[in-house]
């Protein structure tokens, strides 16, 4: 479904070929982390390398739709947010900061306002998701849920409305 729904967002643009070959694994990133609260390295790490190496590769080309240079940039900047985040809070696990690495690479391709997006629709999601458990009595506020999925859903959403205005 993710990757139709990048496919007629996109268009025919050499980016769709990573957005085709990344969103399967941030899919299986959100069913792992929903069901035992940890993001693994075998996964993670090969992830935010060939984010950045792929966009490298389309960025070569003449009709790239965005900058390798914003999504390494990008990569960096959310990555050491989160860090911060991490060091800060026990709410983020290191596993948030490796993913902050590759979503921060696919939304800087766009641009910064597409991070900055991104990155606050992943925490917007991933709030109203805790007030409903916790409305529904399901949860408190010292529950731990699993971040990832809400800051992947965020950087599509941010990697929909970067496609969709290009």
């Amino acid at each position: 479904m993710a990757c139709a729904v990048l496919a007629a967002t996109t268009g025919a643009r050499p980016v769709l070929l990573i957005w085709l070959l990344l969103a399967p694994v941030g899919v299986l990133l959100a069913i792992v982390d929903s069901a035992v609260h940890r993001l693994p390295d075998v996964l993670t790490l090969p992830f935010a390398a060939g984010a950045l190496v792929l966009l490298g590769v389309v960025a070569l080309l003449s009709e790239a739709g965005g900058s390798w240079t914003s999504a390494l940039l990008g990569s960096l900047i959310l990555g050491a947010c989160y860090f911060v985040l991490f060091l800060l809070s026990k709410g983020f696990g290191f596993g948030d900061v490796k993913l902050a690495l590759v979503l921060g690479a696919v939304l800087g391709w766009y641009g910064w306002a597409f991070v900055v997006v991104g990155a606050f629709a992943g925490y917007l999601l991933g709030a109203l998701y805790g007030i409903v458990l916790i409305v529904t009595g399901r949860g408190s506020r010292k529950a731990r849920i699993p971040f990832g999925p809400f800051l992947l859903a965020g950087a599509f959403a941010g990697v929909l409305l970067g496609s969709y205005t290009r």
